[in-house]
């Protein structure tokens, strides 16, 4: 029974049709209920306030693993992951994360699924059980964690902000954990982490600490009863709440320039000052403007940075740039607080925050159980988007804040290797520090460069019409409006969403673009860069003012010229992003080597990046009249615009890119539409490409091992998406919770251009990719016999979680848009695919599904198709040397050049034809 709490309004968007409650249960379990008829997902996200800087000392990373030990079992379902497997196999997801004063854990599941659910979920914080083996498996899960993020730039810059602040305060504190912190350092010091772990839960966990939001498709009164009957028993200790005091900089961290050596090329400047928190000010001035640089923050500190992307130029003009940036803040200091500013940021957030999209269930519950800490309970939804009161002595406070006195200087680049004299412990960072006196900024403002810096002018795309426009006919699926010699339009309106937006999106066909390294990706890459458009581009947003913008943007590709200026300054951030290429994470690497295999005209990164350094401003000038010379536009229009207006939009720019006096392109002729071919893969034999990891310094391998199935069909695609629902989440709890193989360990489809199948993805450093790929096999030799086991109740079970996540609207239209567009650009244009695929569902059974796993995934299958991406990290070197020497077997075949291997074999048809034969 909920002790109620008073009755509060809470809130709302105007065009929220949901309701909601606010509940206290006796154990002071603060509560949300949402009730929302039309969802297809139920959700809930707890939120516990307790985080990292509760950490006990010498047990770093504490809470953070015992967010991941909650997932194990509890008294009620003492099955080792069977939380976990029900919400998988019932169409749901769920996840957690920890932060420096908060844990959240979240699902979502099938809503006809919810309560059971819901009562596994509330045994997380009733009666969890950590049994010592599980304890030392899953520190080896967050000591993998831990291994993924220690060649990240984020991470380690973020970490070295931590460890030049005060040792006295938690912010200082290191919080993901590793082996040491929470195996080897704990036992040295006669302590049991597992005993550890149990008291910070038993100290920490209490419903006085915990928000609680729970969204279901049920009334009110129902969630209420399900909510009082599962969370009513979670104990309530009165633990006072975890009050964190004090500013984690004192003098000695302030008026700081740093060197810091970055693992990827490029340099960041990153300018740090420690501010009043906004929050303490949420409904005053510009606190929704100011969080975009404001970072780390809790009532008691904040600091807001602006971040900057430096030239190689730009790299040498430090001091001018701090130097104008001060300059810029004193332009704002003395303009005043401009009131039409705050009147236009007021307006655009009150739109944002009346007209907003519904997203998915769990993002929408996490958001608010983070809110309900920090904010009074009318301001739930809404938080510090809605600024109420323009008060400029709040705004003018913060910008009185932003001195050379009160600095942080983070300076980030490779060329500072060897000049450093300190190391971060953490993530093994080069640093130094020197200290910048606010006398010598003084200076760097005097002398830097006089620049005519303005104030933002007023943004005339904001939108004024919001009105719903009354479509005639409600279609239910992209029909073809217009189609030319020049163009096809695709259109859809609102049937759904009822709001004031609308979605456009042109694709340019180019087939200049794609006949080189330089022409298929490195000059529209250019273009893309200095035009600030692709060639492609989406609009989305609110309907009014939206041909405005867009017929801004076709202008300028009309009336495109090259700026020797501009262009040196884009062609430095192309080649460093390549560059920067070899620092993607292991598993991210072989994804790219698999893609490259499969797909028949693509060119590698390597070949992109030799040619760049040559390519001038003129050869962008000449390629770009060459390259839009002949293109086809395929349009896609949806939303809340009326088929005539759509019309005229296509035929607009067909008048100004095809049937100007000088016109920029031509139509194509029909041999030059372009497809996407996929490589097929050979019946009974397994690929396998070795390659060794692009950044040697990385210690972690991969593999993806991919197992093609077939070219899209309705029927076998529901075979292959219901082994994959079926098997997901064993293949996780195998192969990453009981073999502990790598924190980065996922089953998941692949759909290239219409081919389909299945890949598992593994990273790890614990073991090299051919003892991965192997364990990958046991695996399905394993779940085949599991498969074979399935009782008919579990296998209707998992037809009808399948079914229901098929029949699972659309919740916006980017939404939408994207799966619509996904059929015409592949070419298949099955857009009543779900409605088709439920009734192969309806039709499926048991035994079908048993003879697709035995031809087609099964170990041996005669008509199995597999090719093993093979990523071999640094530990793992040697594994790599003696591989490539291994002679290929009758069913086994090594890869050792991409390109003769994609010459050598053939290639699936393509859905996509030209022009006049494209399936309509």
């Amino acid at each position: 029974m909920a002790l109620g709490g008073s009755e509060v309004e809470i809130l709302k968007p105007r065009c929220d049709k949901r309701e909601y409650r606010r509940i206290v249960l006796p154990n002071c379990l603060e509560v949300l209920l949402i009730s929302d008829p039309e969802t297809d997902k139920a959700a809930a996200s707890m939120n516990v306030s307790v985080g990292s800087f509760s950490d006990p000392d010498g047990l770093e990373g504490l809470a953070h693993f015992l967010e991941h030990m909650l997932f194990y079992a509890s008294e009620k379902y003492p099955v080792e992951d069977s939380y976990s497997k029900y919400i998988t196999e019932h169409g749901g997801s769920t996840n957690a994360y920890t932060t420096s004063e908060h844990t959240n854990f979240h699902f979502d599941v099938n809503a006809d699924c919810f309560e059971e659910a819901l009562d596994r979920f509330a045994q997380f914080f009733i009666s969890p059980l950590m049994s010592p083996d599980a304890t030392l498996r899953e520190i080896k899960a967050v000591d993998s964690e831990n291994q993924k993020n220690l060649l990240s730039d984020g991470w380690r810059l973020s970490q070295l902000q931590k460890h030049l602040s005060s040792k006295n305060h938690p912010y200082h504190k290191f919080s993901t954990g590793n082996w040491n912190t929470l195996e080897v350092i704990p036992k040295s010091n006669g302590l049991d982490t597992r005993l550890e772990l149990l008291k910070f839960y038993e100290e920490n966990y209490s419903a006085n600490l915990m928000h609680l939001v729970v969204y279901g498709r049920e009334d009110l009164d129902a969630i209420q009863s399900l909510v009082e009957r599962n969370f009513s028993n979670i104990r309530n200790i009165g633990r006072s709440s975890i009050h964190f005091p004090g500013q984690p900089c004192s003098s000695e961290h302030l008026q700081i320039l740093v060197k810091a050596v970055r693992i990827k090329q490029g340099h960041v400047l990153r300018v740090i000052w420690p501010i009043t928190p906004s929050i303490q000010n949420y409904k005053e001035g510009w606190a929704l403007s100011l969080e975009a640089g404001e970072g780390d923050w809790n009532f008691d500190y904040s600091f807001f940075s602006v971040v900057i992307e430096l030239t190689d130029k730009g790299h040498e003009h430090l001091e001018d740039i701090v130097g104008l940036l001060f300059r810029y803040i004193s332009l704002l200091q003395n303009s005043g607080v401009n009131k039409w500013i705050f009147d236009e940021l007021a307006a655009i957030s009150e739109t944002k925050f009346h007209y907003q999209d519904k997203f998915s269930p769990s993002h929408y519950v996490v958001n608010i159980a983070s809110n309900m800490q920090i904010f009074p309970p009318e301001d739930w939804l809404v938080a510090s988007s809605l600024p109420s009161k323009f008060v400029p002595s709040a705004i003018q406070k913060i910008l009185d804040e932003l001195t050379p006195e009160n600095i942080r200087i983070f300076w980030e680049s490779k060329t500072f290797e060897e000049h450093t004299d300190s190391v971060e412990p953490w993530y093994g960072t080069p640093y130094s520090v020197e200290k910048v006196a606010s006398s010598t900024i003084k200076q760097w403002i005097t002398k830097a460069p006089n620049v005519n810096l303005q104030l933002p002018k007023p943004n005339i795309f904001i939108p004024s019409d919001l009105a719903i426009k009354n479509v005639q006919e409600k279609v239910k699926f992209p029909v073809l409006l217009r189609k030319s010699h020049c163009s096809r339009l695709w259109y859809k309106p609102d049937t759904m969403f009822s709001a004031p937006k609308a979605y456009i999106r042109i694709d340019f066909n180019c087939p200049q673009s794609n006949l080189s390294p330089e022409a298929e990706h490195m000059m529209p890459k250019l273009l893309v860069f200095i035009m600030q458009y692709a060639t492609r581009v989406i609009v989305l947003g609110y309907n009014d003012k939206m041909r405005i913008l867009l017929e801004t943007i076709v202008g300028r590709i009309e009336q495109f010229e090259v700026k020797p200026d501009r262009f040196s300054v884009i062609k430095e951030s192309v080649i460093k992003e390549y560059q920067n290429f070899k620092f993607q994470q292991p598993y991210k690497q072989a994804l790219y080597h698999c893609s490259l295999l499969l797909e028949d005209h693509t060119w590698p990164w390597s070949d992109k990046l030799e040619v760049l350094p040559h390519l001038e401003a003129n050869h962008l000038a000449q390629f770009s009249a060459i390259m839009l010379e002949k293109t086809f536009l395929e349009f896609y229009i949806a939303g809340n615009i009326e088929p005539n207006e759509a019309d005229s939009i296509v035929q607009h720019i067909e008048d100004i890119l095809f049937k100007s006096t000088h016109p920029k392109c031509k139509p194509l002729f029909p041999s030059q539409h372009l497809t996407n071919r996929i490589i097929k893969l050979e019946r009974g034999l397994c690929f396998y490409y070795p390659i060794e990891v692009l950044n040697e310094k990385d210690e972690n391998s991969a593999l993806v091992h991919y197992i093609q199935v077939h070219q899209d069909d309705i029927k076998l695609n529901v075979k292959l998406q219901l082994f994959a629902l079926i098997a997901k989440q064993a293949a996780f709890h195998q192969l990453r919770s009981i073999e502990q193989l790598g924190y980065i360990t996922a089953l998941v489809q692949r759909n290239d251009s219409g081919v389909r199948g299945v890949q598992i993805i593994i990273q790890s450093t614990i073991k090299d990719p051919a003892y991965l790929d192997a364990r990958v096999n046991a695996f399905l030799e394993m779940f085949e016999s599991k498969l074979y086991e399935m009782t008919n109740e579990e296998y209707k079970s998992n037809v009808n979680a399948l079914i229901d996540m098929k029949l699972e609207k659309h919740k916006n239209l980017r939404e939408e848009s994207a799966f619509y567009w996904r059929e015409i650009v592949d070419g298949t244009l099955k857009f009543d695919r779900r409605e088709s695929e439920v009734a192969a569902l309806r039709e499926l059974s048991k035994e079908e599904l048993l003879d697709f796993f035995s031809t087609y995934v099964k170990v041996d299958a005669p008509q199995r198709k597999t090719l093993s991406v093979q990523v071999y990290g640094g530990l793992h070197t040697a594994e790599y040397k003696k591989v490539v020497q291994e002679a290929d077997t009758p069913k086994v075949c090594q890869i050792k050049d991409v390109f003769s291997f994609r010459r050598s074999r053939p290639l699936y048809g393509s859905f996509k034809g030209g022009l006049g034969h494209m399936k309509l």
